[in-house]
């Protein structure tokens, strides 16, 4: 079963209110996605630590519903 790139942008916004989330379909199959987030919940923190906040966001989805996800994130500017 795929998952809905607004779906994606929803649960990352859940847990990371202020964040920019551009989401891209990479193979139009709604398995594959890029996602860019932009918050200020990752000043301070490393990448690892980043992509740890927006998979737990992500929850059990990430590897069943949501197959692939391409992830960059960054602090506001």
């Amino acid at each position: 079963m795929a998952m809905a790139a607004d779906e994606i942008e929803r649960l990352v916004m859940s847990a990371l209110p202020d964040a920019q989330v551009t989401i891209t379909d990479l193979a139009g199959d709604g398995d594959h996605y890029a996602a860019h987030i932009v918050s200020d919940a990752f000043v301070g923190k490393s990448r690892v630590q980043q992509h740890k906040l927006v998979y737990a966001a992500l929850g059990e989805r990430m590897g069943g519903e949501l197959h692939a996800l391409q992830l960059t994130t960054a602090v506001p500017t």
